[in-house]
């Protein structure tokens, strides 16, 4: 089965209203939804990834207004919705980077907490709480895993997506310009590593001083880029084939000659 798949690569500048950006992001989902079948956002890009200031001002209930607008828009253009994260507030106060996924009825099929914040105790860290628990989710792409920006950093949450049953990971990401070489670098390698589908939305624009790369990208098991971004606004598209994974999992089983802890001295 071919599936058709966008990422919206969206110019996240501290010069546009959130109002505004929401108008024009829903705008943009209704126009990658004529020809995709699944659509990706970014991390954070309500209020920009590095706009911390501004997260405890937008942070809202999953019950929210965003989420809900999120859903809608999955409904009204029956599609895989993967609407990037958004700053949840919890009852108990606490905000969470979250990712949400909704089916082409609305339904609410996976959300995951970020688990590894940026900032080495500052930043990101100072305003989030760490997520707790990975998410793989079965979805038109198969078993589908989902990870934040600096997740990706971190190997073994995606070898444990994958032994959940990921075929295909999904990561919604604010990185910047500065570290972009190390992000073509890393998201093929978790491609590779675990032969995995690697679904890899940035954004663009500068905010809070800091410019993002860009660079969204759709990588093959077999760690080859089959389509990419620059470093402007955009659309990216590609037709994939979910069960490659599984192909080249059969022909090449690496996954199988695994060694786990215990089977081996130090």
């Amino acid at each position: 089965m071919q599936v058709c798949v966008a990422l919206i690569q969206l110019e996240v500048a501290d010069r546009e209203s959130v109002a505004a950006r929401e108008r024009r992001v829903l705008q943009m989902i209704d126009a990658a939804a004529l020809q995709a079948d699944v659509v990706v956002l970014p991390e954070l890009w309500h209020v920009g990834a590095f706009n911390y200031p501004a997260v405890r001002e937008h942070s809202e209930l999953m019950s929210g207004q965003l989420v809900s607008a999120m859903r809608e828009s999955a409904i009204r253009n029956g599609i895989w919705l993967h609407a990037g994260s958004f700053a949840e507030r919890t009852e108990k106060g606490e905000i969470y980077n979250t990712s949400v996924v909704f089916d082409p009825n609305g339904e609410l099929i996976a959300q995951y907490r970020k688990i590894h914040l940026f900032g080495f105790g500052e930043g990101e860290s100072e305003v989030f709480a760490h997520g707790e628990a990975i998410c793989v989710a079965e979805t038109i792409l198969g078993g589908t895993g989902l990870a934040t920006c600096y997740d990706l950093r971190f190997p073994e949450i995606f070898r444990m997506l994958t032994e959940r049953g990921a075929t295909c990971v999904v990561i919604a990401s604010g990185w910047p310009l500065a570290r972009v070489t190390a992000w073509d670098v890393l998201t093929r390698a978790r491609a590779i590593e675990n032969q995995a589908w690697v679904l890899a939305c940035n954004e663009v624009g500068s905010q809070g001083g800091v410019v993002l790369g860009g660079h969204s990208q759709i990588v093959n098991p077999q760690g080859e880029v089959v389509a990419s971004a620059d470093e402007v606004e955009c659309i990216l598209y590609a037709t994939i084939d979910p069960d490659l994974a599984h192909t080249v999992r059969e022909e090449f089983p690496v996954l199988k000659d695994i060694r786990i802890e215990g089977a081996f001295t130090s």
